[in-house]
């Protein structure tokens, strides 16, 4: 089993192609700074901020889970959300990926963006009117967005089985050989 995931970041990348190749160039440097004091800033052997996190689960010191989510910012915040769906809810590996999902917007970020007013949460369908209010009774400013949830797939060795899962927000699939 391996984790991967692709990424050109902000849609096209850098917009630059390699001549004859037919592929983008990424442009992850982006979330270096030019300021040489700053704690991103562009020096040798280092490598910027990012939110690339292909995860890879073990249980019982032995290879259990590979699965990613894709969708900048979301990454960290959906991979939590698979987990706990699998181990505090007891879904399976598809119900884990397909279950609604809750991204946090507006924190600060390593490009320098400062969250000053404790920033959003979008809900998506399927958690209802009352988890909305009880939420907004905490203080939390809910908003409602598309897209942003992530793309998820995930294979999963169980007892000499594997399994493989990929949700219906994107194109993908679940196969072996």
């Amino acid at each position: 089993m391996i984790s991967l995931i692709q990424s050109n970041y902000r849609g096209m990348g850098s917009g630059m192609m390699a001549p004859g190749l037919g592929f983008m160039m990424q442009d992850r440097g982006e979330l270096f700074s030019l300021q040489p004091t700053h704690k991103n800033a562009l020096i040798g052997g280092k490598r910027p901020f990012q939110t690339i996190i292909p995860a890879f689960v073990t249980k019982d010191g032995k290879p259990y889970m590979s699965f990613g989510v894709m969708g900048g910012a979301t990454q960290p915040q959906a991979h939590a959300q698979i987990i706990i769906n699998m181990v505090d809810f007891g879904m399976n590996l598809q119900e884990a990926g397909d279950a609604p999902r809750i991204v946090h917007s507006g924190s600060s970020q390593p490009t320098d963006e400062i969250m000053l007013d404790g920033g959003s949460l979008s809900l998506e369908k399927g958690f209802g009117l009352q988890i909305e209010k009880e939420l907004e009774k905490l203080g939390h400013k809910i908003k409602y967005e598309k897209g942003i949830f992530g793309g998820y797939q995930a294979i999963m060795l169980k007892e000499d089985v594997y399994y493989g899962a990929s949700e219906s927000r994107k194109d993908g699939q679940a196969a072996g050989y």
